[in-house]
């Protein structure tokens, strides 16, 4: 009798399996909370998911910022922490790993993204001065405000469509930069703000040709382009998988190439480079970086530390060298992809493409008798918190803000709830129990109300505002 193999075995059932690349070694128990303790968790937060305590949470979808596991190489590094004030060897480790894999010259350690943010703003930013980005990050836009900025959404049009399958929906739209620099001059544009896999849009990638291209444009009007590289490495595996010439290159290739047509970037590292904590800028104008050295002691701490400690910055130095490995990301994506098919599937309403991090349902097709300033999407994650105990979060009306000269809300065209993987923390098994859940909200759907908000806080309302169901 032949013996079966793997292959074999896949020729037998015309399917071949993928798994993670890892084993577990360390379990943290999970379990969740009976429906009466769910209710009353959720009324004393407000329907705010944010506000949930987490022992009260069973399966964590809020977000993929700080929550990866890390590797039992990144805990070995934090063995190795060199905790002197200045000068400190993790810190070398640390700028040697983002040179190597990002390919800015100069960096200043932050304690996490928004600190990189709040520098580049005030560094780069005069009052008055246009931003254009590929759509709006909420920290990011607050930052670029709080500095005088005016931003400007220059994303193509396709990626306001949920339903739009163009490959590449974090590109920029060229023909509305050009459109801006006629309008307000080039000296009158502090920037552009290039995001890769843009988070408001779905996680959606911006392609090679079109950062190419938009170097180019920046190059004959002097401009230079910034880049949010907290997920690039997610976005170069789109690029592996989408573009033409870049199947046989690394991911680690791909993310050195597109950083190199932009002048700096800045990272919060609790995303692709697999840590709790910490964050980046980097630049290559020396000017600029002895400006921004100065700066970060006074918000951040030393230009050596930046607010984190040793160990931190030597688990992030690993960690980016993690992050580019090339079956961690597909496998990371894959497990995003999976849930994404099983929703499909069932006919849920979500934004297509699959993108790099999270599922993001779309909560106006979810919930079409839920008008807009009821909050549909914030009542969604309200919705399968009740039945499940699975936190998710919103990205909709609430997350765009108000406008701040007329008091009205934001509307934005994409009202989505965000589930959020974190890496290497969840199994298979895992995203079936978020799958099934969400078909049961999804079932129920029509006898659905929305909600009022009752309490709302002057900045990033999303974290803390409260509210309460109608009817």
């Amino acid at each position: 009798m032949t013996q079966s193999t793997p292959q074999t075995m896949g020729q037998q059932f015309g399917r071949r399996s993928w798994a993670e690349p890892w084993k577990i070694k360390m379990v943290e128990p999970l379990r969740m909370v009976s429906r009466a303790e769910r209710e009353k968790a959720l009324a004393e937060a407000g329907y705010n998911t944010f506000l949930l305590r987490s022992e009260a949470v069973y399966i964590d979808l809020l977000t993929d910022s700080g929550t990866s596991a890390m590797s039992d190489r990144q805990w070995a590094g934090m063995m190795l922490g060199d905790e002197a004030y200045a000068g400190s060897r993790n810190f070398y480790n640390l700028e040697n790993a983002i040179q190597t894999y990002y390919g800015y010259r100069h960096i200043v350690p932050t304690h996490q993204g928004r600190g990189a943010e709040h520098l580049l703003s005030q560094t780069t930013i005069k009052p008055g001065q246009y931003v254009p980005g590929n759509m709006y990050f909420t920290t990011t836009r607050l930052h670029q405000e709080m500095a005088g900025g005016i931003f400007v959404d220059v994303i193509i049009d396709e990626a306001h469509d949920p339903a739009n399958l163009h490959p590449f929906k974090g590109n920029v739209d060229l023909g509305k930069v050009e459109a801006l620099i006629q309008e307000k001059g080039a000296a009158n544009i502090a920037y552009i703000s290039l995001a890769g896999t843009v988070n408001m849009a779905g996680g959606q990638p911006v392609s090679m040709q079109n950062v190419r291209e938009l170097r180019a444009l920046c190059d004959r009007h002097g401009i230079k382009i910034y880049l949010d590289a907290t997920r690039m490495a997610e976005n170069a595996y789109f690029i592996q998988e989408r573009e033409p010439g870049y199947a046989d290159k690394s991911i680690a290739a791909i993310v050195l190439e597109f950083c190199s047509y932009t002048h700096g970037g800045w990272m919060s590292a609790k995303k692709d480079s697999l840590v709790n904590i910490g964050g980046w800028l980097a630049v290559n104008d020396w000017d600029l970086f002895e400006e921004l050295r100065n700066l970060v002691v006074v918000f951040e701490g030393l230009h050596t530390y930046g607010g984190l400690a040793g160990r931190d910055m030597e688990a992030m130095a690993i960690g980016t060298a993690e992050s580019m490995q090339d079956d961690h990301i597909r496998a990371r994506i894959g497990q995003v992809r999976y849930l994404g098919q099983l929703l499909t599937d069932w006919g849920i309403p979500i934004v297509q493409p699959v993108g790099g991090h999270a599922i993001f349902v779309d909560a106006r097709r979810f919930y079409p008798h839920i008008p807009q300033g009821e909050f549909p999407a914030q009542t969604l994650a309200a919705q399968l918190y009740l039945d499940s105990g699975i936190r998710s979060m919103e990205r909709g009306v609430v997350s765009a803000g108000r406008n701040a000269k007329t008091g009205d809300h934001y509307y934005p065209k994409l009202e989505l709830t965000r589930l959020t993987i974190p890496r290497r923390v969840y199994t298979q098994a895992h995203m079936d129990v978020v799958a099934e859940s969400l078909k049961i909200v999804y079932d129920n759907r029509e006898q659905t109300r929305g909600l009022r908000m009752v309490y709302e806080p002057k900045y990033l309302r999303f974290f803390q505002a409260r509210f309460e169901p109608l009817g």
